[in-house]
């Protein structure tokens, strides 16, 4: 229940909890420089950690984009549809469910930690992939998320055997990262490269 009160995910409060201690200290030995960095910090902190409330009711086919960020990249891979998303630090880092189903598998690979946005990331880097069995379609869709080059920890809310509705809030990666979908062939994508998206809310294809 704490966590629906505050503006940003409860991951954020330890990091916050030391930001304030900083600008008590800055405050207590007067240093206006070290008040500065420390209120920034945890200006800085809160605003990354955010996580505004999204209600976005989607259509019984339509697939919600997970990540909020930039489109890299969208190609056919063997039967499937692969659409990755960039996350910058500006942007939201909260992820979320594509469309309604059933956790069907967890898996964590450890890996590098290049740059998200570089194609070898995508492979090479740190990952945890979560696969979905839709509610109401015969496949699964598979969700990624990929730590960058700053980020060094992912964050997964759920377990196998939940059920999941599109839309909601299933995990966070920390300071730049990547979320890649995995589409069936007779999905439609209705995105383009460069688009900017927003988890949970952009439609970003329809299953079919």
């Amino acid at each position: 229940m704490l966590e629906k009160r505050l503006p940003f995910v409860k991951e954020a409060i330890p990091f916050i909890a030391i930001g304030c201690i900083f600008v008590l200290i800055s405050l207590y030995i007067k240093s206006l420089i070290f008040f500065s960095l420390s209120v920034f910090f945890t200006s800085f902190t809160a605003f990354f950690f955010r996580d505004p409330k999204r209600d976005y009711r989607p259509k019984k086919n339509e697939i919600l984009s997970p990540a909020d960020g930039r489109i890299i990249e969208i190609e056919e891979k063997g039967d499937k549809k692969k659409i990755s998303i960039f996350m910058s630090i500006f942007d939201v880092h909260v992820n979320r469910i594509p469309a309604d189903g059933t956790v069907k598998r967890i898996i964590y690979e450890p890996g590098c930690f290049l740059r998200a946005d570089k194609k070898e990331a995508s492979y090479l880097n740190e990952k945890n992939k979560v696969i979905i069995e839709l509610k109401e379609f015969p496949y699964s869709i598979t969700l990624i998320q990929i730590a960058g080059k700053i980020a060094r920890r992912i964050i997964c809310w759920i377990k196998e055997g939940d059920k999941v509705r599109a839309g909601q809030k299933f995990g966070l990666i920390c300071f730049g990262s990547r979320v890649e979908l995995y589409l069936d062939k007779r999905c439609k994508v209705d995105v383009r490269l460069g688009q900017k998206v927003k988890a949970g809310i952009t439609v970003i294809g329809y299953l079919g």
